[in-house]
């Protein structure tokens, strides 16, 4: 999977992830974890876009690269954001839930207006852009 390398500002309410890699794209919230998920947002948006059109994937930046480049301030900190896109193709998928698990998928995709598969591929994006 692609990680870019992105720089973590801000403090109280105000926080913003920028790309060394990826000039103007940004990710912005009142929390670090907020402005991680926007810019994982913004990533896949701004990268799609440009891929779509024709455009071929940046040169990335290591993390060390971008630590001995100068771009970190002192109380910036760095973090790795996946680039999360859709190949545009689906495939089908073998899965085993337990099966109370999946009675509870299948309440909560239905709560929201999601298919299961819909709901999985939802939660499984959440959970690869958190990075834990």
């Amino acid at each position: 999977m692609t990680r870019f390398v992105g720089i973590i500002d801000g403090s109280d309410d105000t926080w913003g992830v920028r790309f060394p890699d990826v000039p103007g794209c940004v990710g912005a919230g009142a929390t670090p974890e907020e402005a991680i998920a926007d810019a994982t947002t913004a990533l896949r948006d701004v990268m799609a876009y440009k891929l779509g059109g024709g455009f071929d994937l940046p040169r990335l930046s290591t993390l060390a690269e971008v630590l001995a480049s100068g771009d970190v301030g002192p109380k910036e900190s760095t973090v790795l954001i996946p680039l999360l896109l859709d190949s545009g193709r689906t495939v089908r998928a073998n899965l085993t839930f337990d099966a109370g698990l999946l009675a509870a998928i299948d309440s909560e995709a239905a709560r929201r207006g999601l298919t299961r598969s819909a709901f999985l591929a939802s939660a499984a994006r959440e959970k690869i852009s958190e990075g834990r």
